[in-house]
């Protein structure tokens, strides 16, 4: 196996796949020869070619909207998106149509389409540039939602996105983009969708999170067992629509506790929904009420307010002695 960064993994999960099927196309704003603003598809344009790798206007809504239409006759599009803050261009043609084509068409219909966005926050972009939006799509029927945490999910997760029948909004954590790397395996693989990951057993309290927080979470759970001796459970949803609740229901039932951490603002985010889940399927096995450690119900701040704005392993650390201490 190779070490990549996740970046790398995410190019050589789409390489390998594209290598394996004609019907894969990659479009977007700058993927083409640029190979993206964040380099993900660099090399695609050269090894296959302007037909299946190429560069969009500069129109979030036609991108989707063009894909849309290709993935109902027949091809398999992955469509770029800048930076997730743009999305809101492309609400009428994934919410509208990508989603609603297998319900509308009874099952005549079906939309294999895969929109990649560069997504939360941590590395001072502009304004506008870093909003952690899932919750739009975790309240949006019909669509799957992904974030991976480390190299091997953002390739496995990538090509079980790019296979899958239904479109998949797949977000790719900026901060994590070459901060974290891992072994790799060269050929094509899968993670199932709608699995989730224990990355660190325990048995006090279960410490839920997604992408680049799950390496905030694992920091926090360290230093809660340095400080106190405390055995923290770390769940990695990997896809928040669908979510895995027979995993994180072993494991509230294990441990009785729950810290929820993710750095999209907090209210009706997944934090929320988990919450509600685990209150009606296993309130009476809860000893404290279920934490979030979240974002603030602001828009996303200035870059010099950022390290504030998101969660920290203290805030997460905080928290979980809350619940202890309940």
């Amino acid at each position: 196996m190779a070490t990549m960064t996740l970046i790398k993994a995410i190019t050589d999960g789409m390489r390998a796949e594209m290598e394996q099927d004609e019907r894969i196309i990659v479009l977007g704003e700058d993927v083409g020869v640029n190979g993206g603003v964040f380099r993900a598809t660099e090399g695609l344009h050269e090894q296959f070619g302007e037909e299946r790798v190429f560069d969009t206007p500069l129109a979030e809504s036609g991108i989707i909207g063009a894909a849309v239409g290709m993935a109902a006759a027949g091809l398999l599009p992955v469509a770029e998106i800048q930076f997730f803050g743009f999305v809101y261009e492309t609400m009428d043609q994934i919410c509208t149509q990508a989603a609603r084509t297998r319900f509308r068409s009874n099952g005549r219909f079906t939309v294999p389409l895969v929109v990649r966005s560069p997504y939360g926050g941590g590395v001072k972009t502009p304004e506008m540039h870093s909003d952690s939006l899932e919750a739009l799509f975790l309240h949006t029927p019909g669509v799957k939602v992904v974030i991976p945490s480390n190299p091997y999910d953002a390739k496995g997760l990538l090509i079980a996105a790019m296979r899958d029948p239904d479109p998949v909004i797949y977000l790719e954590p900026m901060k994590l983009y070459r901060s974290v790397k891992g072994e790799v395996p060269e050929e094509a693989y899968t993670v199932p969708l709608g699995k989730a990951n224990v990355v660190r057993e325990g048995s006090d309290v279960t410490v839920i999170s997604y992408g680049a927080m799950v390496p905030m979470a694992e920091k926090a759970a360290e230093q809660a067992e340095k400080e106190r001796g405390t055995k923290v459970e770390v769940i990695d949803l990997r896809t928040i629509a669908p979510m895995d609740m027979e995993t994180v229901l072993a494991s509230v039932k294990k441990t009785n506790r729950v810290v929820i951490v993710h750095e999209a603002v907090r209210s009706g985010g997944v934090g929320a929904e988990l919450i509600a889940r685990i209150n009606e399927e296993a309130i009476l096995h809860l000893e404290a009420p279920a934490m979030r450690i979240t974002g603030f119900d602001t828009p996303y701040p200035i870059s010099s307010l950022e390290d504030e704005w998101l969660p920290s392993v203290d805030r997460i650390v905080a928290g979980i002695n809350q619940v202890l201490d309940f």
